[in-house]
């Protein structure tokens, strides 16, 4: 049996505003109560718990040991409080409690995480549950509804997407790697005798295997790990610009001059779930998503109807 607090949640306020406030007499007055009720209430929350606050030292009265533990937990305690509150209000206007969100790891990483920040600075309540995909593993995603909005390079049958982003891949390698020493333009039988990093398709089918160049390759679980892999020199591989910008100013990469396909291109889809049906914690994400890729990546992003960009409710 859940047992009943002796302190209420109004003493506790009371306590952290005495103390952030530097006196009773300051509290009082933000509070706009009288100083003699606040420190009643102070006393009050002394008695109940058998402990003192507060200790005069000079003609201050200053935290006891126990005090600073108390206005610690009492200051979480509010906190909590007033995120819950907001959480009720936000549920009651609809906002969905969690959202989850597949996102293919070719989408620059940098870009997402300070969506996501935005979001949170808006609607700090609403839990955000990211599935980093690869290749099919997306496509799976909204197949199995197991996401609310997915941004991939692929739309399953039965849903519908916009392009939100072109994205340019390029052939690199580090400067010291066997392929750079050869000095000359590159063939597709040079990299045939060269190892190729290849990131694992995250579905669990794995139904769709390209035809890589070449039988010689590593394949891993994640972008990150294929990128350390090509800084050590141990392979080569065709990665998204902006994955690896850091790596090609500080030289620990450099595009590979290949006579043909040094470069390619993906095209990047924003996908609800059901649009229809989308809460407005989705439609807000998604068109923050939007704005992000038009603030910072205004070639890579393909142009959207306008209509479109306005409809995203906030």
């Amino acid at each position: 049996m859940m047992s009943t607090p002796k302190v209420t949640l109004e003493q506790w306020r009371t306590l952290v505003s005495v103390v952030e406030a530097g006196g009773y007499a300051q509290a009082a007055e933000q509070l706009h109560k009288s100083q003699s009720t606040l420190t009643y209430a102070v006393q009050k929350l002394e008695r109940l718990l058998g402990v003192n606050v507060f200790e005069i030292l000079g003609r201050k009265a200053e935290l006891t040991s126990a005090g600073q533990v108390l206005y610690r937990r009492g200051k979480t305690l509010i906190d909590e409080a007033v995120r819950l509150e907001r959480a009720a209000v936000s549920l009651a206007s609809g906002w969905e409690p969690e959202l989850r969100i597949a996102v293919d790891t070719i989408f620059p990483t940098w870009l997402l995480l300070e969506c996501f920040a935005r979001f949170a600075e808006e609607h700090p309540e609403t839990r955000i549950e990211l599935i980093e995909s690869v290749l099919y593993g997306t496509h799976e995603s909204l197949l199995e509804g197991h996401v609310d909005l997915a941004i991939g390079p692929l739309i399953p049958p039965g849903f519908m997407g916009d392009t939100i982003m072109n994205l340019r891949f390029i052939a690199v390698a580090h400067p010291d790697h066997p392929l750079h020493r050869l000095d000359r333009v590159l063939t597709l039988e040079d990299l045939r005798r060269h190892r190729h990093l290849v990131i694992r398709d995250s579905s669990r089918q794995r139904a769709h295997t390209p035809v890589w160049l070449n039988e010689q390759r590593w394949t891993v679980g994640n972008k990150a790990t294929s990128i350390q892999a090509a800084c050590m020199g141990l392979g080569y591989a065709w990665y998204a610009e902006d994955s690896i910008r850091k790596e090609l100013d500080a030289g620990l990469l450099k595009p590979l001059p290949l006579r043909e396909g040094a470069e390619r291109w993906a095209m990047l889809y924003l996908i609800f779930a059901d649009r229809d049906a989308a809460g407005p914690g989705a439609l807000r994400i998604a068109g923050i998503i939007r704005e992000g890729l038009a603030r910072h990546c205004p070639r890579a992003r393909a142009a959207a109807p306008a209509a479109k960009m306005e409809s995203e409710k906030r």
